[in-house]
């Protein structure tokens, strides 16, 4: 990700920066749009089937100097640091005084969890809320600072926060087939999700429904995996909104980290039995259940 920003809960929640482009340049960049989104409205086809894993090859690099950085902090951290940042806590169950106590690293939120269960909170009082987490990891005793991070269920628009726009469920986007629609969608939810100081949104599912009565047929794109493939790359590109570095070194978040969820197969287990057994072949695994990761990964999903 790109370098931690802190927030600020008296400032404007969203910065707009107003670009002008005159000639050539805007002519170019308006025709690399139109090329890209010719590219992001495409279903391909599945790769041929194989008899092994695919190797994946993710749009978003490793950053040495970052990975360096990470490293070096982790070297200086006592266990007790180690066990807290491993540890994600729900905000009904934790107050700030104890993020900083436990050195926690991440909190969440579900459906039908909100700041000091207000269900109508505003904008602004999620993102009090945030800062109050945030200055509490920050403020926790020892040598390493780590901000911590707050991920939420995000997963058709910010559908938590009171006023929010909601876009259609999974099901419903999948009968568009248009990946490029998806792609603006998550791009959008991105921006709810940051105006109320979340840094994660536990998105896309990627489940390849085969059974009709399992009940969250409708978090699933498509029984099609060509087509659970494709939008899972755009879901995740719009999210994340990775762009390049001025010297294309390397592809920094400008969004929101993405999740490819919940379990490779979770659409096939049998009887459509919610968190049941999944019989299938590594094969069908692989080439029907699988395919949704490897399009979400290979577009640089961070969960």
């Amino acid at each position: 990700m790109s370098p931690v920003r802190r927030r600020s809960s008296s400032g404007p929640a969203v910065l707009v920066g107003l670009v002008l482009v005159m000639g050539a340049a805007g002519d170019q960049r308006a025709q690399a749009r139109e090329d890209d989104e010719a590219r992001c409205g495409e279903i391909p086809r599945l790769p041929p089937a194989t008899t092994d894993w695919p190797r994946i090859r993710s749009e978003i690099r490793r950053d040495p100097f970052t990975e360096a950085i990470i490293a070096g902090m982790v070297s200086r951290m006592t266990l007790p640091e180690k066990v807290g940042q491993m540890t994600q806590a729900e905000i009904q169950s934790i107050t700030p005084a104890e993020v900083r106590q436990y050195h926690i690293g991440s909190v969440l939120n579900g459906g039908g969890s909100w700041p000091n269960n207000d269900k109508h909170a505003t904008p602004s009082a999620w993102l009090a809320f945030a800062d109050a987490y945030w200055d509490a990891a920050l403020a926790a005793d020892g040598e390493v600072k780590i901000p911590i991070m707050w991920g939420i269920d995000a997963v058709h628009g910010n559908s938590n926060v009171f006023g929010a726009t909601l876009f259609p469920h999974n099901i419903g986007l999948g009968a568009a087939h248009d990946p490029c629609l998806v792609r603006r969608i998550a791009r959008a939810s991105a921006e709810q999700v940051r105006v109320t100081g979340q840094d994660w949104a536990f998105a896309p599912t990627l489940a390849v429904v085969r059974d009709d009565r399992w009940g969250r047929t409708y978090e699933g794109f498509s029984e099609d995996p060509a087509i659970t493939r494709a939008y899972a790359a755009a879901y995740v590109a719009g999210l994340q909104n990775a762009g390049e570095d001025e010297d294309r070194s390397v592809r920094r978040l400008r969004g929101v980290l993405a999740t490819a969820k919940h379990f490779i197969g979770d659409g096939g287990t049998a009887e459509g039995r919610d968190q049941g057994v999944n019989p299938s072949s590594e094969a069908v695994l692989r080439e029907i259940h699988g395919q949704g990761y490897f399009g979400a990964l290979g577009a640089g999903a961070q969960t």
